[in-house]
């Protein structure tokens, strides 16, 4: 199989070139533009990290500038720049590390750019590629449920099931069942989009649907 990120990238770079630079995506407000923009300074600026990751406005007010000078060039530049992949000089030039950042990385802004659209379907993704956005759902999920108000367990048929967040005294647990790339979309905050079937408590139901996640 293909390297698997390097698939992605050229998904991302086709479906970006259908749409169209204004068009909107689910990280409201960015547009298409946007969102290529945020790829591109991801794997190119180390001055702009910081404020990816970290809640500190000095920092995110610096990145925003880096990635709204990169949302300027030309559209056409922007692809390729997504399609191309990472510097030179970058840490997931490696390609173990390039998996596991991207895969899920790539596939969830595909879908961020997707279903932002009426009439939108889900993308088939071949079962390698779900089967790494797994692995993506069991170790970060871990981290993106952990305040939960109540337990979180993961069912993907085909691929396993793990408990994400124990659930604290007085609550039981949601069992999440989807495709890993659906879990994935819920465990990084696009519940409203993500086809997964939730089972459990209504009070634990209703405390997770109102349980938000920044990543």
């Amino acid at each position: 199989m293909p390297h698997t990120p390097d698939l992605l990238r050229g998904l991302v770079a086709r479906t970006a070139t259908d749409l169209g630079p204004d068009a909107p995506t689910l990280c409201s407000p960015w547009t298409v533009r946007d969102l290529l923009a945020h790829l591109v300074v991801r794997e190119s600026r180390v001055d702009a990290l910081p404020g990816v990751g970290l809640p500190v406005l000095a920092l995110q007010r610096h990145t925003e500038k880096v990635q709204e000078g990169v949302a300027a060039r030309p559209f056409a530049q922007l692809v390729e720049e997504v399609r191309r992949g990472p510097a030179r000089f970058w840490p997931t030039q490696v390609p173990a590390l390039d998996r596991t950042v991207n895969v899920a990385e790539l596939s969830i802004h595909h879908e961020d750019m997707t279903r932002a659209r009426p009439g939108w379907e889900p993308t088939v993704l071949p079962e390698g590629v779900q089967a790494q956005i797994w692995g993506t759902v069991r170790t970060a999920g871990r981290m993106l449920y952990r305040s939960a108000p109540c337990g979180v367990v993961a069912v993907a048929p085909g691929h396993g099931r793990v408990a994400l967040r124990r659930p604290p005294q007085g609550r039981g647990s949601v069992v999440l069942t989807g495709d890993p790339l659906e879990l994935a979309l819920h465990a990084f905050g696009r519940e409203q989009v993500a086809r997964v079937e939730a089972a459990g408590d209504d009070r634990d139901l209703a405390v997770l649907a109102a349980h938000r996640r920044s990543a």
